[in-house]
């Protein structure tokens, strides 16, 4: 059933993890260099990996607990990507001149909002079929 509203949430995350890591900057230096996602390769992988792992969530439809899984999952990715955000963020080089941080930071927050919305929504299905299994 890929008309249901998790299936939104999960495109819509994958977009932002997958569509949105070039277009967004992660921060400006002080040199005036505006740096993406796209410019460090881990965090590239890391993106594409939690793009991956949405859009696989939306194919698993008729198996709710391994979708379940699979958004959990990508939550802590994307946890972990927040992490190494901060940690990188904090740690820039020539730190003398404050650097201007870009929005880019926040799209794993959006992304696990989403998550987290998707698996709302896959967990009030899961219940829905349980409570209709028990009245048989």
């Amino acid at each position: 059933m890929l008309q249901r509203i998790q299936t939104l949430y999960l495109l819509l995350a994958a977009v932002v993890s997958g569509g949105l890591i070039g277009v967004f900057e992660l921060w400006t230096t002080p040199e005036d260099v505006k740096v993406f996602a796209m410019d460090i390769n881990y965090i590239v992988i890391m993106f594409i990996v939690s793009a991956a792992l949405s859009l696989i969530s939306i194919t698993r439809f008729k198996s709710r607990k391994s979708q379940f899984m699979l958004g959990r999952l990508n939550i802590i990715l994307n946890f972990i990507l927040l992490g190494l955000f901060v940690y990188l963020s904090l740690n820039l080089s020539g730190e003398t001149v404050v650097s201007e941080k870009g929005i880019g930071i926040f799209l794993p927050i959006v992304s696990i909002v989403l998550l987290a919305l998707a698996n709302k929504a896959i967990k009030k299905d899961e219940d829905l079929v349980k409570s209709v299994d028990r009245l048989r």
